[in-house]
């Protein structure tokens, strides 16, 4: 085991798949010189060269389609989009192209691309460099969708994302880069959690909590802050948001009959909406109460200086378990 942060632990990864497969290119703006804004990719070109870890133009749209024409001729390219608001130039190619291609052709054609994005808050940048476009390919069907939470999960994701022959955006929250946690780098993938299956992190009984990407880490304390007053919330990582684990969640619900979910994407239309619906629909005579969403507003993201307000924190989500156990909260107007 290896202490290293989530930056590290990427980078790792993506060193072994780089061994592991010489049909793995690594593209993207500044990713090779630089080693990437946030030097994720440090040392990847110097160590296997300008034809495996491409600096490109700053066109999102014309890296995809490299990609996809790569993939047509059995590579497995590996895109950074810089950062999550530059996405939209390659939607068009990404939801169009990425994610139709193997139904299009009835599995003749495969589109082995793994696109990573950095994304949501809590950096001090403003909208474009601070946003959360999940939801939007979650919709997608074609697309597989993950976020990571962890240096372990980072490191192993990222390489099972790579060896998958399905598209995968792969969703980095670029606050915790700087977090640090034990890494086998030597774990066989092949032993490790599947790339679809969501992990419990904290067993309880009183309150599921669902989380993923940055958030994870905050749900944690919550649960934490809330056994403080006998409460016992049992924390659940996604990991994978398309397809989503739906065996894992409904065994947590059916244990504890109440339901929050945190994300720091706008309520409207959102993950948690989905997840909501859907557990209502499978577990609807088992809840106690109605899920509860805790979730970033649906306005543009803000300022620098009021982001913290705008992303689900330690005492809102507190107050979403309150709302769950019918305890005075924020929404009763009842003082606790």
């Amino acid at each position: 085991m290896t202490q290293m942060t989530f930056a590290r632990a990427i980078n790792s990864g993506l060193r072994k798949s780089l061994e592991n497969d010489p049909k793995v290119i690594l593209m993207g703006e500044d990713i090779g010189a630089l080693g990437g804004v946030f030097r994720v990719t440090d040392g990847l070109q110097k160590d296997f060269g300008k034809h495996r870890v491409v600096d490109t133009p700053l066109a999102e749209s014309g890296i995809i389609g490299t990609a996809v024409g790569l993939a047509y001729r059995g590579y497995r390219p590996v895109v950074e989009i810089q950062f999550d608001g530059f996405i939209y130039p390659a939607f068009d190619q990404i939801v169009s192209q990425v994610a139709k291609m193997h139904y299009r052709t009835q599995g003749a054609v495969k589109m082995p691309i793994t696109i990573r994005v950095p994304f949501g808050g809590g950096i001090g940048s403003p909208e474009h460099h601070s946003e959360s476009p999940e939801a939007y390919f979650t919709h997608t069907s074609g697309l597989r969708v993950v976020s990571v939470s962890n240096p372990q999960d980072a490191h192993t994701m990222i390489q099972q994302a790579i060896a998958s022959d399905d598209p995968v955006l792969y969703f980095e929250p670029k606050r915790r880069y700087h977090d640090k946690g034990e890494v086998d780098e030597s774990l066989d993938l092949s032993t490790a959690l599947s790339l679809e299956k969501a992990r419990v992190v904290t067993e309880g009984k009183d309150v599921t909590l669902l989380a993923y990407g940055p958030l994870v880490k905050t749900a944690r304390d919550a649960a934490l802050a809330a056994a403080d007053e006998g409460i016992s919330i049992e924390v659940i990582d996604l990991r994978s948001l398309a397809p989503l684990d739906f065996a894992t969640v409904e065994a947590s619900v059916r244990k504890t009959g109440r339901l929050v979910i945190t994300h720091e994407a706008s309520q409207t239309g959102g993950l948690g909406a989905e997840i909501a619906a859907s557990i209502t629909e499978r577990c609807f005579y088992h809840l106690e109460a109605a899920p509860v969403r805790v979730t970033g507003f649906d306005v543009p993201y803000p300022y620098s200086k009021l982001e913290m307000h705008h992303l689900p924190g330690l005492d809102r989500i507190l107050d979403g378990v309150d709302r769950a156990l019918g305890r005075p909260n924020s929404l009763s107007g009842l003082e606790g």
